[in-house]
């Protein structure tokens, strides 16, 4: 359920393994709302920690709406360019959500209205970042086994790339292989890894400098020195990361490997998507594990007497300033990944735990059938 009251929205927790701290807010920057709405976007955001798939747009009265699901463990997500098909990387498995609304047609409450139509079983791979290439295949980074993979109708997955240092197909996170993005051919462009290390986890004691950007194409490192870089995203022609180690969201040089610094932000960073001449960075609070211990993070925080939040942040492209930001506070304290949803500004998403699902019908034609 979501309630508004003086501009904070408060949604009561569904998940059933969370048992305490069971709502949470989302407070709005003044400015976060007229320019959502003139973007004519809205934003699909993963939070694994709290096991919750969350689709921020409007509603008929033009007031923000957040539409959250609960789905264990998920991660990555992609969108198709049309906003037909958003996959989610879930604890085990990979579910493809299928727009149920006929092609360009609305109700008067949507205009996407997803439905989950397909689940491939993985397996507990640790999926991480997703993308749609060209030719309509999902290429997804399968940390667990330290490389990139698609789908199969028979096994849990196929490989279709890994670092050149990686000797072994094994489920044993040896690099922490997190981040990926397409090129501008829309074919596997780039991927962050946490380090070039070729031992089950030793990637840990490379958390402060170790990270690593390669190009897929050229099978090569092209970056290095970095601190656990996350959410590698082509944009009109440059190569943006986070360097979420410590803080800062900027480019690769693609010939130098030089990484510039944009912004520092408030937290742990993951998650990215544009649009026009702004970024969109997710930042999480910073978990208290060993992962996470010793990083600049802390001293840059710091330093600027910033207090880690949970958030979206826009991000001006040309200056670095932050314009606007939602912030969740409550029971959500890490984002994994942030989708802008391009001209779809009312969605809806049927999760499992209601009775809708069982309500939702949609009949194809002849050429829809699946021959396995």
């Amino acid at each position: 359920m979501i309630t508004e009251t003086d501009g904070v929205k408060t949604v009561n927790n569904t998940a059933t393994h969370l048992a305490s701290n069971d709502t949470m807010e989302m407070h709005v920057s003044r400015g976060f709302t007229p320019w959502f709405l003139e973007q004519k976007i809205s934003l699909a955001i993963s939070t694994y920690q709290a096991g919750k798939v969350m689709l921020l747009g409007f509603n008929t009265r033009g007031d923000l709406n957040l539409v959250e699901r609960s789905l264990s463990r998920c991660m990555g997500l992609a969108i198709d360019d049309d906003a037909q098909n958003l996959y989610v990387a879930g604890h085990y498995n990979i579910m493809r959500f299928v727009n149920a609304l006929p092609d360009g047609q609305s109700t008067p409450d949507h205009d996407r209205i997803f439905v989950p139509q397909a689940t491939f079983t993985t397996g507990d791979i640790d999926t991480h970042d997703m993308a749609i290439t060209k030719k309509g295949e999902l290429i997804f980074v399968n940390t667990a086994f330290s490389c990139l993979a698609t789908l199969s109708l028979t096994h849990s997955f196929v490989p279709v790339w890994q670092p050149p240092f990686i000797t072994n197909l094994l489920p044993e996170d040896r690099c922490h292989m997190n981040g990926f993005c397409l090129n501008e051919e829309r074919e596997p462009g780039y991927v962050t890894a946490v380090a070039d290390t070729d031992m089950a986890g030793s990637w840990r004691d490379n958390r402060r400098t170790g990270g690593i950007v390669m190009d897929v194409q050229k099978n090569e490192i092209i970056a290095s020195d970095l601190s656990m870089p996350h959410s590698p995203r082509m944009h009109n022609g440059k190569l943006y990361i986070q360097n979420a180690g410590t803080g800062h969201f900027g480019t690769i040089d693609l010939k130098t490997g030089v990484f510039d610094e944009i912004a520092l932000l408030p937290g742990f960073l993951r998650g990215l998507a544009f649009s026009g001449n702004y970024a969109i960075v997710g930042v999480s609070k910073k978990r208290k594990d060993r992962s996470f211990q010793g990083l600049q993070l802390d001293d840059n925080l710091a330093e600027h007497k910033m207090q880690p939040k949970c958030g979206i942040y826009v991000i001006d492209l040309a200056t670095g300033a932050n314009m606007h930001h939602v912030e969740f506070t409550g029971f959500v304290e890490e984002l994994y990944d942030v989708q802008v949803l391009q001209g779809v500004q009312r969605p809806n998403i049927i999760g499992f735990m209601k009775d809708e699902i069982k309500r939702m019908y949609s009949v194809g034609e002849d050429q829809d059938k699946l021959i396995v």
